[in-house]
């Protein structure tokens, strides 16, 4: 009929214009964006591995994201605590991992997200290093990684790491994999958000560098 002969018109004209298909499937977006001005927000509650070996610290906190626009740079707040806050504190690497599955703790989230098939630190999810001050960190930086369309990072991880990231430098496989940044201490999967908690994130951020 009418409706059969449209699908397949529609699937022929999708076969033969992958770039439309591909400018299509990243505007994607969920419902929020229309609700929110077209931005989008998400949260990560970040717990210490259930497999963390005895003797790592146990990391709680927070990761808010905020991304106003598909083409716009990605905005995230990292709050975490828990880290030693004696001696000189080591910088800790923080990365998006594939998997949002937690089933054997961190180590089940698989290796860093690398939609591009690219080498360590050129991954949209790599977040780098941060030194914690007083056993906390908390600070705000811009990512590749995005909230929209088919590469969105909804439902993937959030991982804290035991070591620094030699940033590709190391000169060995791992370097170009991940960064030789040792093993997971803490980990969260990446959830959509209302605004609420960005906007309480980002006051209580502010007021701090104010204080400082």
């Amino acid at each position: 009929g009418v409706v059969g002969a449209y699908d397949t018109a529609l699937l022929v004209l999708l076969a033969g214009c992958q770039q439309c298909v591909l400018a299509y499937t990243d505007t994607l977006a969920p419902p929020e964006v229309l609700q929110h001005n077209g931005t989008l927000y998400a949260v990560c509650k970040v717990r210490p591995s259930t497999s963390l070996p005895e003797g790592l610290p146990k990391i709680y906190g927070q990761v808010v994201f905020k991304q106003d626009h598909p083409q716009e740079k990605i905005e995230v707040l990292l709050r975490f605590s828990g880290f030693p806050g004696d001696g000189s504190p080591e910088p800790r690497a923080v990365h998006i991992h594939q998997y949002g599955d937690l089933s054997r703790g961190c180590d089940s989230t698989g290796g860093h997200y690398n939609p591009y098939g690219v080498n360590h630190p050129n991954h949209p999810g790599d977040f780098g290093n941060f030194e914690p001050q007083q056993g906390k960190i908390n600070t705000m930086i811009e990512s590749e990684a995005t909230l929209f369309g088919s590469l969105s990072v909804f439902g993937r991880a959030v991982v804290i790491h035991e070591k620094v990231d030699d940033l590709g430098r190391g000169g060995d496989a791992g370097s170009l994999l991940h960064g030789n940044a040792g093993r997971r201490l803490a980990c969260c999967i990446i959830g959509v958000s209302s605004p609420n908690l960005w906007n309480m994130n980002f006051k209580q951020y502010s007021r701090r560098l104010r204080r400082n």
